[in-house]
């Protein structure tokens, strides 16, 4: 995978831990502003209530989304040092996960009247799926006529 790429999955794994520093911050009337900001641009422009269960919630799911960032980070980081069919399975599974998460959130984000969930995540999802496509990383390597010694 190019230079390119890697910081490219890199920022977008940092950004990923920022959402979750805004949603755990939610969870705290104190610092909830930036959680309030980011709910008013998914959903409708109605107040968030920060109730007891809502704010267990956007703990839980900041600490998830920074746990997250981390371990997709771990993750590239990994399979970027493997080589052949170790790493092409390691982008493979990293790639039916994050299809997995991308069509039951977003799904349910737009059942549930928060289009606007669905195209972060589709952001998300694209910015971490193109790299992944385009550097070829899905498959081992063939080795060339050159590695062959032909």
């Amino acid at each position: 995978m190019s230079p390119f790429w890697q910081y490219w999955i890199k920022a977008t794994c940092g950004s990923l831990g920022l959402l979750g520093l805004i949603l755990a911050g939610g969870a705290i009337d104190a610092t909830a502003g930036p959680a309030r900001l980011y709910f008013q641009l998914i959903g409708d422009s109605g107040q968030l209530d920060l109730n007891p269960h809502m704010q267990v919630t956007l703990g839980v799911l900041g600490g998830v989304c920074i746990g997250w960032s981390v371990t997709f980070f771990a993750t590239f980081q990994a399979a970027h040092e493997l080589h052949g069919e170790a790493a092409a399975k390691v982008w493979r599974l990293t790639l039916i996960g994050l299809t997995a998460w991308y069509v039951v959130d977003s799904t349910l984000s737009v059942v549930t009247g928060f289009w606007g969930n669905a195209v972060i995540n589709t952001l998300f999802f694209a910015s971490l799926v193109y790299p992944i496509i385009r550097a070829g990383v899905l498959k081992p390597a063939q080795p060339n006529r050159k590695q062959l010694g032909f």
